[in-house]
């Protein structure tokens, strides 16, 4: 048995894939016979029994303008917390703010692994609004962070990118996986569908996003204005909160928008996702995708920007992918819904069954030199 040890900041009550991630190979490490151990930021420090294996939650500053997140800004104490614990292996999520912690680990002889959760070059171009310069910089900065890791873990190919650039080949590119049991067609709810749209549209749209500059969501916004020029009557909702609600309200107040906000129930989100007809992903730099992924499972196909990732996980069948911008979204969404509802539900659910959880889990314990209840060996070089 190993006690493996994840490290992350930007997990909340209201964080998306990151606290879905660790939770979910928190229970798979522990199921297959290790110990789990959860770091994260939080509003008070607590040390909990969880699902996902034990919880320690530090007391953290909120991030400004972040719509919440918090962020653990004592690594010293972090350190003092990981000696204490001793972990046999050890996962960063957080390639900006906690990668001192391969330094720690490698001097602890601990076998470290770093989530490339996202793109260095992807989110300094999303906040500067220009390219120029931002390969180099991101380029320098992944040189000065791979090297204290024994090995990166990418989600996706397009992931993985920005670190193939640089030449450095310990990198593994191990896909997320999806609860296809909570997220399934059969959870389609007439209800669900009559409150949202009743009798007066031809589809409904949902776009599960955080509200911030670099996953663009005025797009899906503007691609209903779109389909709207189009005689196609679609309502968006809008599933997730963050700084720039305020903003594309005010863009919208003209369009049938409906605004959810942060939604904390699974089985809800499930029906809704399973309800209706495409999900849509505009974010440019998104480097997995998981509320895609949940789409599909649900048996909704997807429309995202051909610049991220998501392309690779919707596959050839899953959906579309049309470029960044409000009119090709509104003609990716259109030439969805044209293809058979049966059709198009079993496809984007055949494409989901290829991403299971327990594969994920797999694949990191094959990584940590780990199988089903082993002792630590050698991490895989």
């Amino acid at each position: 048995m190993a006690r493996i040890v994840q490290v992350a900041n930007f997990y909340g009550p209201r964080s998306g894939g990151i606290k879905t991630t660790m939770n979910r190979l928190g229970a798979g490490y522990i199921q297959s016979g290790h110990e789990s151990v959860l770091i994260v930021p939080g509003v008070r420090d607590s040390d909990e029994q969880t699902e996902a294996g034990r919880l320690i939650t530090m007391e953290s500053p909120e991030l400004p303008k972040s719509g919440g997140y918090r962020v653990m800004t004592n690594v010293d104490w972090l350190c003092s917390v990981l000696g204490r614990i001793e972990p046999d292996r050890l996962e960063v999520s957080d390639r900006l703010t906690l990668r001192s912690l391969g330094w720690w680990a490698r001097a602890a002889g601990i076998p470290s692994v770093m989530w490339a959760h996202e793109r260095v070059d992807g989110v300094l171009s999303a906040w500067t609004g220009h390219a120029l310069g931002t390969p180099r910089i991101a380029d320098a900065w992944n040189r000065a962070t791979v090297r204290r890791f024994d090995r990166v873990i990418a989600t996706t190919n397009f992931a993985r990118q920005e670190i193939d650039r640089i030449g450095w080949t310990k990198v593994s590119t191990v896909p997320l996986g999806v609860d296809l049991d909570q997220f399934h067609p059969y959870k389609w709810s007439a209800d669900e569908r009559f409150a949202h749209g009743g009798d007066d549209v031809d589809a409904l749209i949902v776009m599960c996003s955080r509200l911030s500059k670099e996953k663009r969501p005025e797009l899906a916004v503007d691609a209903i204005r779109s389909l709207q020029s189009y005689g196609f009557r679609a309502r968006l909702i809008v599933v997730g909160s963050g700084p720039m609600e305020d903003q594309l309200r005010r863009r919208s107040a003209d369009l049938p928008v409906t605004w959810l906000g942060f939604v904390s129930d699974r089985e809800e989100l499930a029906r809704l996702l399973a309800t209706a007809d495409v999900v849509i992903a505009p974010g440019p730099i998104e480097t997995f995708g998981l509320a895609a992924l949940e789409a599909l499972a649900s048996g909704t196909p997807v429309v995202a920007s051909n610049t991220s990732a998501v392309g690779e996980i919707i596959g050839s069948t899953g959906g579309r992918v049309a470029s960044p911008d409000a009119a090709s979204m509104a003609a990716a969404i259109l030439e969805v819904i044209s293809t058979g509802e049966p059709h198009r539900r079993a496809a984007a659910r055949r494409r989901a069954e290829q991403f299971p959880w327990h594969k994920t889990v797999h694949e990191m314990l094959r990584v940590h030199g780990l199988t089903h209840g082993s002792v630590p060996t050698q991490v895989v070089a």
